[in-house]
């Protein structure tokens, strides 16, 4: 493409005074980002091969995974995203080049396997008769304005409520934007409902969730087995337990099935009793008779059981609080018994924007109202989810901007739409600046490295390039095993 030359090479040498001092702090950056960052890969490398666990190929699967989904809206987020990222980083080096006055001959574009890319052909040997620091500030111009680019996405990010403020209201609840429908939560929410609480805690930001979910996973092993006829329960140390009145207890006993097999009906839970000591204990381990295992456990129905008053140590803020462990003299504290691996969360939710909510309420502005006036059915209410946590805080799309206003929900998307894009386009544009940063073949870190060794006076020309050599193979060797484990890691986590 040559249409760009001159519109180009005016705005930087036009405007050469300022932008020289603005590359020369790209510079400085860079160069300590290239040492930086070749480091942390070589001990990255050295980490995986020594300890079998690296931590960057560790870290990036648990960043992206969680945001990244196959959507065509998420794939199209992204594609756009590595676009204007791609063309930044190049239109810096354009306007370094310009501001030396070196005349930029064409950009071009290209893919690379599945990756797309972009390139500013310039004349090199204008490049090699100027000074060093002058190569460097056109061999750093990208690498800098990707990050600059980074910064302006966090900006953005820091000011999005209040450009949203006169249309959206967010830190009373997240809002549901879609549900997978592989999900056991898909029945119970729906989209536009508003999650309020889970295990009794207001959630505000989707960090909350997604932290409140990771903190309720249970160990997978425990140390007590029930064998209920071909279910095996493992005693949860959660904690989470229910003052359940003693004529319940009684009642559940009736419901035991004792044939070879012992088992709750499907539509009901089995619970144990918990002490304020934080043990519970769970009968199956001892050689007893199949009654005699049955004594401590009962058969509660899990909706009306969490409307009762809570017990136990293992509610949010109660870790370390006895007085909540404790109920009256004809209850007694129970606590639902789980198979290895599940959990057991309270999620409280609302449902503002229903036909039958805004009939109840009366008028559209009781619609945000604050969490207390969510009652049930219509307008809200609390389900029971088990299961494993790990899979399902992603299944569900969440943003903490809905609108003030029922007739807004055709605009209900446009906050997380924006939200994600800029989380993309920080990731992508962050990720393509450190790439730059190494010394691999075809790459900014390359240039900037060769260039930066002919500042070095004891080293001769001859042994800058031995080094240059060595370098350039090392790194480039071990990007290539970073990022096959990588996308190992990524191939495992999605399969």
């Amino acid at each position: 493409i040559y249409v760009f030359n001159d519109m180009i090479f005016n705005l930087g040498w036009k405007h050469a005074r300022y932008t020289r001092a603005w590359f020369s702090l790209g510079v400085y950056f860079s160069l300590v980002a290239l040492v930086g960052i070749s480091l942390l890969l070589l001990w990255d490398s050295i980490g995986a091969l020594y300890f079998r666990r690296g931590s960057i190929s560790a870290w990036l699967p648990n960043i992206l995974a969680p945001s990244f989904s196959g959507s065509i809206m998420d794939t199209s987020i992204i594609i756009a995203s590595t676009i204007l990222s791609i063309a930044f980083h190049e239109f810096g080096h354009a306007i370094a080049a310009a501001s030396e006055g070196v005349q930029m001959e064409y950009v071009a574009i290209f893919m690379a396997v599945l990756f797309p890319g972009a390139l500013v052909a310039l004349n090199y040997d204008l490049l090699e008769n100027l000074p060093l620091f002058s190569m460097l500030r056109i061999y750093c111009a990208g690498i800098w304005h990707n990050v600059i680019f980074c910064a302006a996405c966090v900006l953005m990010a820091l000011l999005l409520p209040l450009v949203l403020c006169p249309l959206y209201v967010s830190g009373d609840g997240l809002i549901v934007m879609g549900v997978s429908q592989s999900s056991s939560l898909s029945r119970s929410l729906s989209v536009h409902d508003v999650i309020l609480s889970v295990d009794g805690l207001n959630i505000r930001r989707t960090d909350d969730w997604m932290k409140m979910l990771a903190q309720g996973t249970v160990e997978k092993t425990s140390s007590h087995e029930f064998l209920g006829g071909s279910q095996s329960y493992g005693a949860t140390n959660s904690g989470k337990g229910y003052c359940v009145p003693n004529s319940w207890m009684d009642a559940s006993k009736n419901l035991w099935q004792i044939n070879d097999k012992l088992s709750c009906p499907d539509e009901l839970i089995v619970f144990g009793k918990f002490s304020c000591n934080g043990s519970a204990y769970f009968p199956g381990t001892d050689k007893v008779s199949d009654k005699k295992q049955t004594e401590d456990l009962y058969c509660l129905i899990a909706k009306d059981v969490v409307k009762l008053k809570k017990c136990g140590n293992g509610w949010r803020g109660t870790e370390d609080d006895d007085s909540n462990c404790t109920c009256l003299e004809e209850e007694c504290c129970l606590v639902p018994v789980l198979t290895p691996g599940f959990s057991w969360i309270e999620i409280s939710y609302a449902r503002p924007y229903s036909l039958e909510c805004l009939q109840k309420e009366g008028n559209l502005s009781s619609s945000h109202a604050t969490n207390d006036n969510f009652g049930p059915s219509p307008c809200g209410g609390t389900f029971v989810y088990v299961g494993d946590l790990s899979s399902t805080a992603s299944s569900v799309k969440l943003s903490p901007y809905r609108p003030r206003w029922a007739f807004f929900l055709l605009i209900a998307d446009v906050p997380y739409i924006l939200e994600n894009c800029l989380s993309c386009l920080l990731h992508v544009s962050a990720a393509l600046a450190a790439v730059n940063c190494l010394p691999v073949y075809f790459l900014d870190g390359d240039a900037i490295l060769e260039t930066a060794l002919r500042y070095v006076a004891w080293f001769n020309r001859r042994q800058q390039r031995v080094i240059i050599k060595v370098c350039r193979f090392l790194w480039t060797v071990l990007s290539i095993i970073m990022f096959s484990r990588f996308l190992y890691s990524m191939t495992v986590y999605y399969g």
